[in-house]
């Protein structure tokens, strides 16, 4: 492919992505999800290598399998993505542009409790994007990628209980809003 066909190509992909992200589609959604997904890996080695004290021996292991289950979410959610015919965040620039996770430095001089709690904001933060997601798919008939922000989703919330009774809370506690009505 020459050059100028490759320049052509991305100038319009770069076009075509700023217009998705000013009118959310499903795509441009789950593209979010793709970035958030490669900071969320980067998030947890980082927890999982500068905890401290008794409790990091034990939290360890969760790490070790959030971190897998993270890689593997983050290939299926992109090849869901080329399946329907939509081009996933590819490089450290679009992963920095797109992702809503923050990151921190700061973060390794925080207690084990401080980096697992951190760690259910963050799932809970990437669920805002996953239910927002499906619910576009669903409008734009896109069964297939659904199911896969479906799967996502349960996946996350799991995540997201085990870290919370790591912490003695419930798995929504302190990260939800709760409706106070009194009817």
């Amino acid at each position: 492919m020459t050059t100028k066909l490759v320049e052509e190509k991305y100038q319009a992909e770069v076009k075509q992505a700023d217009i998705d992200h000013h009118t959310p589609t499903a795509g441009a959604m789950t593209g979010h999800i793709v970035a958030n997904l490669r900071i969320l890996d980067v998030k947890l080695h980082q927890a999982k290598w500068f905890m401290k004290g008794f409790e990091a021996v034990s939290v360890r292991p969760l790490y070790d399998e959030l971190i897998d289950q993270a890689r593997k979410d983050y290939d299926t959610v992109a090849e869901a993505l080329l399946d329907e015919n939509e081009l996933p965040p590819s490089t450290t620039e679009e992963y920095s542009n797109y992702k809503m996770l923050d990151e921190d430095g700061r973060n390794k001089y925080l207690t084990t409790s401080e980096l697992v709690d951190i760690t259910a904001h963050d799932y809970t933060t990437e669920n805002l994007f996953v239910t927002r997601a499906i619910k576009l798919a669903e409008k734009e008939d896109r069964p297939a990628l659904a199911q896969t922000l479906t799967t996502l989703l349960k996946q996350n919330n799991h995540a997201i209980q085990q870290l919370q009774a790591l912490l003695g809370k419930t798995a929504w506690e302190g990260l939800v809003e709760e409706d106070d009505d009194d009817d």
